[in-house]
């Protein structure tokens, strides 16, 4: 069978297995195809993550007996659309040379080229294979793993990278961005609308409040040459009763995307009387700490393609982010393209899922260091 035949098999099986509300039957899928392709030393922690590792080739003694790399993914996706599904069981097309289906591009597509390449590289060095349950809710995987002792010295987070910097091109992610999503809560005092002097407005508090987070710069950070700017901006506000009665408490839900290293200070909100702030989830950014390494996956992703790949950032937040402050030294690379995550026509090019394969199985055989 062919590298296209068996990668556009192994996605589309991946992908018929529903993976939104419980991911035990992908995980047994992948379990057991590792156990049935590979020699590799096979793990299902209690959290349902699902790790492999092989030793490096004979060839590699005294290059990489003490260095760990890890192609990383997740076989989780998010709730599918109605079109999405027959049955229980998710719809998968192929047209025009193309894979349709929730969770093709995000990112069991990619998790799939990760298998075929693990089974298939005479690695430089302990190569592992790791696909989490719980990315697209927090990391849930991911921190678990790291909190039982997964600790790769590098690590390929195979999250979308195609299409970044041109038509064409799968690139190299050296910093993406994290999110911090928080709350301002204004307290006040109610009274009679007609007599406003009487009670506290907590909405006008939380106005105040929203005028310091307009004043805050957006953080900035360069990572590897490459530059990432973040933001803050009010998304939600609730607050009120009635039309007639002076509010008590108002809410506004803050949208931060971070970068590494900087940090807004949202908490001089707090400086408004009766204004309390909260931080409600924090998805950490990451920068690849190690320009060596970084250069590595350029090398194969240029021996993996024709075009012209760059390294480039990401304004999503990935499982390398937790990797990263773990102290693993990332870069994300893979087949997914702007836009295609998370939508009712998700799908993946069959011929990029080829490319990544390529890249993947030559950089786990020139290990990740350059040469």
């Amino acid at each position: 069978m062919t590298h296209r035949a068996e990668i556009t098999d192994l996605t589309r099986d991946l992908v018929s297995i529903p993976s939104h509300e419980d991911e035990t039957e992908a995980g047994d899928f992948l379990e057991a195809w590792l156990r049935e392709e590979t020699d590799a030393t096979v793990t299902r922690d209690d959290t349902g993550n699902v790790i492999a590792r092989k030793s490096p080739a004979d060839g590699a003694a005294g290059r990489g007996e003490d260095t760990s790399l890890a192609l990383v993914g997740h076989h989780d996706v998010v709730p599918p659309a109605a079109r999405q599904l027959d049955g229980e069981e998710y719809v998968v097309e192929e047209r025009d040379g193309r894979l349709y289906g929730r969770g093709t591009a995000d990112m069991k597509g990619a998790v799939a080229a990760c298998l075929l390449a693990f089974r298939d590289a005479d690695p430089a060095c302990e190569l592992v294979v790791a696909s989490f349950v719980g990315e697209e809710v927090g990391g849930v995987g991911a921190r678990a793993a790291i909190d039982a002792g997964f600790a790769p010295d590098y690590a390929l987070v195979a999250e979308g990278s195609t299409n970044y910097s041109k038509p064409g091109v799968t690139d190299v992610v050296v910093a993406h961005k994290g999110r911090r999503g928080s709350t301002i809560t204004a307290r006040g005092a109610s009274a009679h609308a007609s007599e406003p002097e009487a009670g506290e407005n907590a909405i006008y508090r939380a106005c105040d409040a929203v005028d310091i987070v307009r004043e805050l710069d957006f953080p900035e950070a360069e990572v590897v040459g490459e530059s990432l700017r973040g933001s803050i901006a009010a998304t939600e506000v609730d607050g009120g009763s009635a039309w007639n009665v002076i509010p008590d408490t108002c809410t506004v839900t803050v949208d931060e995307r971070t970068v590494p290293g900087e940090r807004a200070d949202l908490g001089q909100v707090e400086s408004v009387a009766g204004v309390e702030w909260t931080v409600d989830q924090d998805l950490p950014p990451m920068a690849c700490d190690d320009p060596d390494f970084a250069d590595a996956v350029l090398a194969s992703a240029r021996a993996a393609q024709d075009g012209d790949p760059e390294l480039v950032t990401k304004p999503h937040a990935t499982d390398a982010g937790w990797l990263a402050a773990a102290g693993t030294t990332c870069v994300v690379c893979g087949a997914s393209e702007p836009g295609e995550a998370h939508t009712e026509t998700e799908s993946v090019g069959i011929d990029v899922l080829e490319r990544c394969y390529r890249l993947y199985r030559d950089l786990a055989e020139r290990g990740p260091q350059p040469a």
